[in-house]
């Protein structure tokens, strides 16, 4: 198949809903299901990050951001996303790679205002060659806690954009061998634990994935950035829809998070479906209740 051939249906939608995990060889069924969706593009640059060599194609390249939205809040699922910005995009902050870009305002999503997020929000879908967003509801949150939650969807969107890559590279060049490379960038302090055995069957070895955990990556790095703003945003859209379903909590002003007004509407209302059972002040509420 030719790059041509590749480019002229260059969109790969990524979609899946996760209802069943394999945490640390423990299958865990979960309590409910963990959404992923995005895509990703086999544009020119993605096919020029990479190389023949021998008989082997690598991937020198590849970078990929990934961060969280909502670990704080009582409402709501948590939000990771994943991104993979154009090689040329792809560097710290302070180095202004995305000067004079269609992206160059994009910084730690907490550091810019609602209308700029919301701005960046469908650029960076639209330049980015490969994102992918999951939604870790509050039901998961509540079976494995809010930590493993986060880590579970870090762990998720980095393994479904090298799987989407792995599986569609050999394509691109036209070869019957894929060997990926690639630095994954994770905002925090600590990696998730990757289902090294599966990457594996794509030809993805452990040996050949640099994960890092930069602390504040979302200031520092454009492709932990572009990240953050998937997650942040597509968590407020969330907020906004259950703000529609639930009018009288007010959930598009603090969305989600422990407010006065968010606790007296818990305290007048009772905690909705959608409440982290497991955090403290929800867990009050329901001991109130009965």
């Amino acid at each position: 198949m030719s790059h041509k051939t590749i480019l002229d249906n260059h969109i790969i939608p990524i979609k899946s809903d996760i209802g069943l995990i394999d945490i640390k060889g423990q299958f865990i069924d979960l309590a409910a299901l963990i959404r992923l969706h995005g895509q990703l593009k086999l544009t020119d640059d993605l096919c020029q990050m990479i190389v023949n060599r021998g008989h082997e194609t690598e991937i020198t390249s590849l970078q990929i951001g990934i961060d969280e939205a909502g670990r704080g809040p009582l409402l709501g699922s948590v939000n990771v996303a994943g991104a993979i910005l154009p090689r040329i995009w792809s560097d710290l902050i302070e180095n202004q790679p995305l000067l004079n870009t269609p992206l160059s305002i994009l910084t730690d999503s907490k550091k810019l205002s609602e209308k700029k997020r919301d701005k960046l929000y469908p650029l960076v879908q639209q330049h980015a060659l490969g994102y992918v967003i999951a939604e870790i509801p509050a039901a998961v949150i509540d079976q494995i806690n809010i930590l493993q939650a986060t880590m579970l969807g870090m762990r998720l969107c980095t393994e479904a954009l090298l799987t989407a890559v792995a599986t569609h590279c050999a394509d691109i060049m036209n070869s019957a061998s894929c060997k990926l490379q690639a630095q994954v960038l994770f905002d925090g302090n600590r990696c998730p634990d990757l289902d090294y055995l599966t990457l594996a069957t794509l030809g993805i070895s452990e040996s050949n994935i640099d994960c890092q955990a930069w602390v504040k990556g979302d200031a520092r790095h454009t492709s932990i950035a572009a990240a953050s703003i998937l997650a942040k945003v597509s968590r407020d859209q969330t907020m906004y829809q259950l703000d529609s379903l639930y009018p009288q909590y007010g959930i598009a002003k603090h969305k989600g998070y422990p407010t006065r007004a968010h606790m007296e509407a818990v305290t007048l209302y009772g905690p909705l479906p959608e409440h982290r059972r497991s955090f403290g002040p929800i867990r009050k509420a329901l001991n109130n209740e009965g």
